[in-house]
């Protein structure tokens, strides 16, 4: 298994807050429809449920990650099935003050490592660009 964490982004809100936001993913909906039409771009087809996200993408059409674990305060681990490999994304939650936090995602992802050098910088840019998604929806 292959692990492609994005970088720690700062976050002016505490932890359980944090927390709060990223287990019930239909409120970060809000913020995403709220985005400019040039941030929408950035974005991408991204779609938020209570329990899931829904993530279009031209390499590999609609992947769609389902809530498999909550660890409050730190951890929101997701799941997919419609993957074409076995995938898991995370979303970690570490306090820096009583007024910020520090999110990092992680997707772990089983591949072969004779394809690691191919599909491996794509797998990056995934972990940073959703990183970069849930810091700045929790802002």
């Amino acid at each position: 298994m292959a692990t492609y964490k994005s970088a720690s982004q700062l976050v002016d809100r505490p932890a359980e807050e944090l927390f709060d936001r990223f287990s019930d993913l239909s409120r970060l909906q809000g913020a995403l429809d709220g985005l400019s039409e040039e941030q929408r771009k950035q974005v991408g087809d991204v779609k938020f449920s209570a329990d899931s996200i829904r993530i279009v993408t031209p390499q590999v059409g609609e992947i769609a990650f389902e809530v498999t674990r909550r660890e409050r305060p730190s951890k929101v681990v997701f799941g997919t099935k419609s993957s074409p490999v076995p995938l898991t994304m995370e979303i970690d939650i570490k306090p820096a003050s009583e007024t910020a936090s520090e999110v990092q995602t992680l997707i772990n992802v089983e591949i072969p490592a004779m394809l690691r050098p191919i599909i491996g910088p794509q797998m990056q840019k995934a972990a940073d660009k959703f990183g970069e998604l849930m810091a700045g929806l929790s802002r």
